[in-house]
């Protein structure tokens, strides 16, 4: 029994072999950081945003990839990669800036693209540039959606600056143009219930998302989060309750949605806690094995499947 829906796996019967992803590093920030919406950014996002693992951001992107695919190709055999716009909202700079970052990933061994982004930072000039590129380059393009839940007001709590609505429309206007959507969820938000994180994966279904990404809700130091954890005004959910939540998730998750991990992982030295002090993959292990010891599978209690 296939107890949910590998990403890599995916990619591996898309491309005919194993692909990776290689980050790129941008001098960039977001709308709820710079003063247009608001200042501070998410209260769990750090200076270094998502961009742990990161090469320098100085570094060109050409540089960047060649530098990864040679590391990466050497110690695994790899052929095909993923460029993938990681860190911090990657179409939140001049359409020009876009459009030629974009062009710069059409290297050799290069078979998509990947922008992440927010779900209010995404417009039809954006699209059209990306369906251009993919049609001059051959590359594929996919897009990553920051929604981490779908509460509204847990959404004000964590300081998005965008609600619900934003995404839904995000999305279908990503699929619109043939692009598929990842969704980044946070499974253990405080604020939220089990009926939440149900909701959330309903909503995913519902809008046939090829993609999520899932993580815990990590302290990263010098953050709001991380002030507010060390008041003792918010208190972190447990590693059992993650577990519970992660595999209430993905049982009314479609099992059409490809998951491109069931945890995330954050450097010890950047966190005041980061997935309950025990390695990422200890975790990823226990939700696995609880799953095919309960005979419990993706989508099997989710009524939306088609």
């Amino acid at each position: 029994m296939k107890i949910y829906n590998i990403y890599s796996e995916s990619l591996k019967e898309k491309y005919g072999e194993k692909v990776y992803k290689l980050p790129i590093n941008l001098p960039l920030t977001c709308p709820n950081r710079d003063g247009t919406l608001e200042k501070g950014g998410c209260i769990f996002c750090g200076e270094t945003a998502a961009g742990f693992e990161s090469l320098p951001c100085k570094m060109s992107i050409k540089e960047q990839l060649e530098k990864n695919m040679k590391y990466i190709g050497a110690h695994y055999g790899a052929k095909k990669f993923i460029a993938f716009f990681q860190n911090f909202t990657n179409t939140y700079l001049s359409i020009e800036r876009f459009e030629k970052n974009l062009y710069e990933t059409a290297l050799p061994h290069i078979v998509e693209t990947c922008i992440s982004t927010r779900p209010d930072c995404i417009t039809e000039q954006h699209l059209n540039i990306m369906k251009k590129f993919s049609s001059d380059t051959g590359i594929n393009i996919s897009v990553e959606i920051g929604l981490q839940t779908a509460n509204i007001h847990t959404l004000k709590t964590i300081n998005r600056c965008h609600g619900l609505a934003e995404f839904i429309y995000a999305v279908n206007a990503v699929h619109s143009y043939g692009f598929p959507v990842c969704a980044h969820v946070i499974i253990d938000l405080p604020w939220d219930s089990d009926e939440d994180v149900r909701e959330t994966a309903r909503i995913l279904t519902a809008l046939k998302i090829e993609g999520a990404k899932m993580h815990s809700l990590y302290v990263v130091k010098g953050t709001v989060l991380a002030d507010m954890y060390e008041k003792g005004d918010v208190q972190l959910l447990s590693k059992d309750d993650y577990i519970r939540r992660a595999i209430l998730f993905l049982r009314n998750l479609s099992p059409c949605c490809a998951i491109e991990r069931l945890i995330g992982r954050a450097p010890k030295k950047d966190t005041l806690i980061a997935n309950f002090n025990i390695s990422w993959w200890k975790i990823k292990e226990e939700i696995e094995s609880i799953m095919e010891k309960g005979a419990i599978c993706q989508g099997d209690c989710s009524k939306l499947c088609i």
